[in-house]
């Protein structure tokens, strides 16, 4: 079995999908959701915990973490699993510097599924 799990995620829900949602000179904008086509389930027992974000420039032998965002909400409380009204969605925006091109590399872990990977160009 593979450590990182990857599929197309117009068919499958816990890959991280990667949009560049802004490129202005040398800075960049990505916003990184896991469950765009097909909603992820966000429940206390089944939910996204974190999605991380690399960038690898081309010609560097090393990618740069980005960033990381926990999502800790998941409608626990004191009354129990599913009792609250508190839910944090899978949805991540990054910003960051680089005149490089590269490779921009997403994980996701779902607490029942595992580690998810994806990845797009940064022309």
């Amino acid at each position: 079995m593979e450590m990182f799990r990857t599929q197309d995620w117009k068919t499958e829900k816990h890959v991280p999908v990667i949009e560049i949602v802004e490129r202005k000179e040398d800075q960049v904008t990505v916003r990184v959701t896991v469950g765009k086509e097909i909603p992820h389930p966000n429940t206390t027992e089944h939910h996204i915990r974190w999605i991380s974000l690399y960038f690898w420039p081309e010609g560097e032998n090393y990618p740069f973490e980005i960033g990381k965002a926990d999502f800790n909400a998941h409608g626990e409380s004191t009354q129990g699993p599913n009792t609250s009204t508190v839910y944090t969605e899978p949805v991540a925006h990054f910003t960051f510097k680089t005149k490089k091109k590269g490779k921009l590399i997403a994980f996701s872990f779902c607490n029942i599924h595992g580690l998810w990977r994806n990845e797009e160009p940064l022309p």
